[in-house]
């Protein structure tokens, strides 16, 4: 104790310093644990099930062939087919695995009896899903495997805690309740335990439903059981006590392959031969389950470590700060360390006594960091989009504390050692004799500290001009033409599906919806499609096209959307020839289609595509084309314009869910109230979906981008700022350091100039070292972040010379006053100077 309320006493004499290397400390821990939380959230956590680092997830390595609803949980070679996952679920008793379980999420609308029904998120399990993960209710019980052996038999849900605590007020009486979940009454058996979200990160689940009600759940699922032709399910396992990955997967394949061979290759028709032998050799690869399955996971990693990376670097330089300011206390405390050491200390003592100070400045900076990480982290949660924010749940949890914890005490003792070292290895007849050690300036650490200012120059260098990059790319993402018009257009969607609406109904709902819309005060005209704009999804198709051969192997694949009467005019879409689509292209007239220029291009129909056919899935050709339309972005706004077809919205079968676009003249807040009420009057318990202007999804969709550009300037600003600050201080020590030196000069006839030139000159070498460094540093920081930048390679000249620029020019306004300083010392009293 008296050792720390020494380490005190002696910091607090400076109170200004302390105070300022507190604030450093604070704002470089605080940068990492804000960038850690999510870290950990998205790329550490393990699911909180028992032993999660015995699960595994199913991959398959062959040709992707028939149809894949896929993207949330993984990739589309992590989705199987139903029958599929049954037969391996069956098999896996006999194999190195104690049980197999399948997910899938959807989206759901919920309503308790009597209530508005609300938009939410669900997960389709398999009846081993809970069981495989071993964990237990929180009330009630859990799906068994009995629970979804017959299709569509069971109408039972599992409620997740959180929206049972939310929705539901923790009530334990709704066990034995009905709860709507879309348009099907399912009967409350249980809830999931606290802090349990599913196994898809990004998806918060309001309840669980058994897979076998997959066909009921989603709009247009049909024969789920006996179809092998759409890949929906996504597996995992647990391996059985004492196996392997390597085992589990050799115990495994052999079914796998039997079926592929036996049952799915042979009903597969047109596959050429170099697809058919891949399809046939394809086998099941396993990897580490402990986090979930989930698309998000792999999506983040880059980003997140790039984040990780340059918040490191920030505090790199905030530790950099301290040694110097520390160890231009060492060196004032020359004397009293001397003293120390003449009246008995031990050096082992005053090093114990120096690293305490250092190891309680880290303590307070950590202390003072958890507020700038709950800032930094709001700050964050505010960029994204707000499908991610309802998504995740970033909060500073235990383990950020200890990373906080184990940060501060790592930098107290990195920042602490050299002047610990220092300071405790004077020479005490000159320590004594000097007095206060200003005379005596020790030349190695000056110029350890001015080492530290040139590598705190080079960092900053490096994150300038990574901030510069991601800045000039978010420029080029700005100015990307959309080929939508998407100003003054306010979207929303709605999935009547989900509310019990079959497809007659559906109908009549989106043509008034159209009618009443276009009634309003503004509306200059209204439109939708299935497939909502720029919002990241895709729907795709083979397609048969009118002189088109279609080759074994070839690809014959198109995306997709069906969308509403006059689609291209109301979103500004200009067709280059034939008509958009109208109220009379409905069910009982001739198919028709709109494409568009990539589409065109790639099944050579040139300019002359309207009047040709084509068709889905066969080769009838019972579609006329009677439109082409100019490209236009489809799903995500940095993503190369894909082939696309368009459909009549009433042509289609399915029509479960879709978005409406409406045009109009007045302020968006005024048409979203009008929208809203327009809506209500139709059906107040039809839960509306982003209802939004158009230009927020659009920076919705590329959020992500914006997080990452707007995160690097502030950091690269933070860092630049802490590196002018410590090299002001590295030169102004050095000016106090040699004033007699200085004085001297003068009194020899050196003048203003020379003198401030001389102190310059010191920041001009610094500056160009630690520059020439950062350079070469951030172009490994730019090949490392090139699939993060839009239309950029890793590095810029235009933004090194930028960066270059800037930096100089802080560092040359850092260097200024202690320049001025130097050049008005009076002679006199310089060399009288103690």
């Amino acid at each position: 104790m008296r050792r720390l309320e020494l380490s005190f006493r002696t910091l607090f004499r400076t109170p200004f310093v302390t105070i300022f290397a507190i604030l450093s400390l604070g704002l470089g821990i605080g940068a990492n644990a804000g960038i850690y939380s999510l870290f950990n959230e998205i790329l550490l956590a393990p699911l909180p099930v028992s032993h999660p680092d015995r699960l595994v997830n199913f991959a398959s390595s062959g040709p992707q062939v028939m149809y894949y609803n896929c993207g949330t949980a993984g990739d589309c070679d992590e989705a199987y087919d139903y029958p599929m996952f049954r037969d391996l679920e069956r098999a896996a008793p006999t194999t190195a695995f104690s049980g197999i379980a399948g997910h899938m999420p959807f989206n759901v609308s919920l309503a308790m009896p009597g209530q508005t029904a609300i938009r939410g998120d669900g997960i389709l399990v398999s009846g081993s899903y809970f069981p495989v993960l071993a964990i237990q209710p929180a009330l009630g019980r859990l799906f068994s495997r009995t629970d979804d052996q017959p299709i569509e038999g069971n109408y039972v849900t599992v409620l997740s805690y959180a929206f049972w605590e939310s929705a539901l007020g923790a009530n334990p009486a709704v066990l034995g309740k009905q709860i709507t979940v879309n348009g099907q009454s399912l009967t409350i058996v249980g809830v999931a335990p606290r802090g349990f979200s599913g196994t898809t990160l990004g998806v918060r689940p309001d309840v669980f439903v058994p897979i076998s009600m997959a066909g009921l759940m989603i709009d247009g699922w049909k024969d789920v059981e006996a179809n092998r032709d759409e890949h929906f399910v996504y597996m995992f396992g647990r391996l059985a006590p004492g196996a392997t990955m390597e085992q589990a997967a050799a115990s495994l394949n052999p079914t796998y392959h039997a079926i592929i061979n036996d049952v799915e290759a042979p009903r597969i028709k047109g596959m050429g031969p170099r697809t058919a032998a891949r399809f046939r050799g394809q086998v099941i690869t396993l990897t580490d389950g402990r986090r979930g399955q989930s698309a998000a996971i792999t999506a983040s990693r880059l980003p997140l470590t790039l984040l990780f990376v340059v918040t490191g670097i920030v505090l790199l330089i905030a530790c950099a700060n301290i040694a110097n300011l520390l160890l231009a206390r060492a060196a004032n405390r020359t004397t009293e360390m001397a003293v120390r050491l003449a009246l008995g200390a031990t050096r082992r003592q005053l090093i114990t006594q120096v690293l305490t100070e250092s190891v309680l400045l880290a303590v307070l900076g950590g202390i003072v960091s958890v507020v700038i990480a709950y800032w930094t982290l709001n700050g964050i949660i505010a960029l994204l989009s707000s499908d991610a924010a309802r998504a995740y749940d970033f909060h500073l949890s235990a383990p950020v504390f200890v990373f906080t914890a184990v940060v501060s005490l790592a930098t107290g003792l990195l920042f602490g050692l050299a002047p610990a070292f220092s300071s405790t290895r004077p020479d005490l007849v000159t320590a004594l004799r000097n007095n206060s050690g200003k005379l005596a300036g020790d030349r190695g650490a000056e110029r350890f500290r001015a080492s530290l200012v040139t590598v705190q120059i080079a960092l900053s260098m490096a994150l300038l001009i990574g901030a510069g990059l991601f800045i000039k790319s978010l420029r080029n993402i700005s100015r990307v033409d959309l080929g939508i018009d998407i100003e003054h257009v306010v979207q929303f969607g709605i999935s009547p599906a989900r509310s019990g609406y079959d497809s007659t109904r559906t109908a009549a709902l989106y043509d008034r919806i159209e009618q009443t819309l276009a009634a309003l005060p503004g509306v200059r005209g209204v439109t939708s499609s299935t497939v909502r704009l720029l919002g990241g999804n895709y729907r795709g198709r083979s397609v048969s096209v009118e002189g088109f051969r279609k080759l074994p192997d070839a690809d014959d694949a198109s995306r997709y959307s069906n969308v509403g009467p006059n689609y291209f005019h109301v979103l500004g879409v200009p067709l280059l020839a034939g008509r958009d689509f109208t109220a009379g292209d409905n069910t009982g007239a001739a198919r028709v289609a709109i494409v568009n220029e990539a589409f065109a291009k790639k099944f050579n129909l040139g300019h002359d595509a309207v009047g040709k056919h084509m068709s889905v899935y066969n080769d009838s050709l019972n579609i006329e084309i009677v439109g082409l339309a100019k490209d236009s972005k489809y799903a995500k706004v940095k993503d190369k314009i894909p082939p696309v077809y368009f459909l009549p919205l009433a042509q289609s079968e399915f029509q479960g869910e879709n978005t409406f676009y409406v045009r109009t003249a007045l302020p968006t807040d005024q048409s979203t109230r009008a929208i809203r009420s327009a809506m209500k009057r139709i059906d107040p318990n039809l839960p509306l979906e982003a209802l939004e202007p158009l230009p927020q999804q659009v920076r919705d969709n590329v959020y992500l981008d914006r997080m990452i550009g707007d995160l690097t300037v502030a950091f690269a600003l933070l860092a630049t700022l802490l590196a002018a600050i410590g090299l002001y201080g590295v030169l102004a020590y050095s000016v106090a350091q040699r004033t007699r030196e200085i004085g001297v000069r003068m009194a020899l006839g050196a003048d203003a100039g020379s003198v401030q030139g001389l102190v310059l000159r010191q920041v001009g070498v610094m500056a160009l070292i630690g520059g020439t460094i950062g350079i070469a540093a951030a172009m490994g920081l730019g090949r490392a972040a090139q699939s993060l930048l839009y239309g950029l390679q890793g590095y810029d000249p235009v933004v090194i010379a930028a960066a270059a620029v800037a930096l100089a020019m802080v560092a040359f306004a850092a260097g200024f006053l202690p320049a001025l300083k130097a050049s008005r010392v009076d002679p006199m009293q310089a060399l009288r100077y103690e």
